[in-house]
C-alpha cells in the first residue's frame, strides 16, 4: 500500500474539523492533522511536513492573503486548498 498524503486542516469551527478529518481519512488515502486557529496551524507547520493544507481564507486574527502566504513560505512544496465563501450560500 502506498503512503498516505499528510494534510493539515485549519478551521476555527471544531465540528468542521471533526467531519472533514473523518471524511478524508475514511478513504485511507489521507492522514489529517487539525488545527483550530491559524497560529496553531503555523505551529504544526514548524513541527511537521505536509503534502497539502486545507484552510479557511479568513479566521480571527489573520486575513486570507497573510494566512496563505505564511503557509506557503513555511512549507515550501505544500499545496494549498482554500475556501473563499464570503456570506450565505
Amino acid at each position: 500500500m502506498a503512503d498516505t498524503l499528510r494534510v493539515l486542516y485549519v478551521d476555527d469551527e471544531p465540528p468542521h474539523l471533526d467531519i472533514g478529518k473523518l471524511f478524508l481519512e475514511e478513504s485511507g488515502d489521507f492522514t489529517v492533522t487539525t488545527a483550530i486557529s491559524a497560529p496553531e496551524g503555523f505551529q504544526q507547520l514548524k513541527q511537521e511536513q505536509f503534502d497539502a493544507i486545507i484552510s479557511l481564507c479568513q479566521m480571527p486574527g489573520i486575513d486570507a492573503s497573510g494566512s496563505l502566504l505564511r503557509c506557503g513560505h513555511a512549507s515550501g512544496r505544500t499545496g494549498i486548498i482554500s475556501d473563499e465563501v464570503q456570506g450565505p450560500i
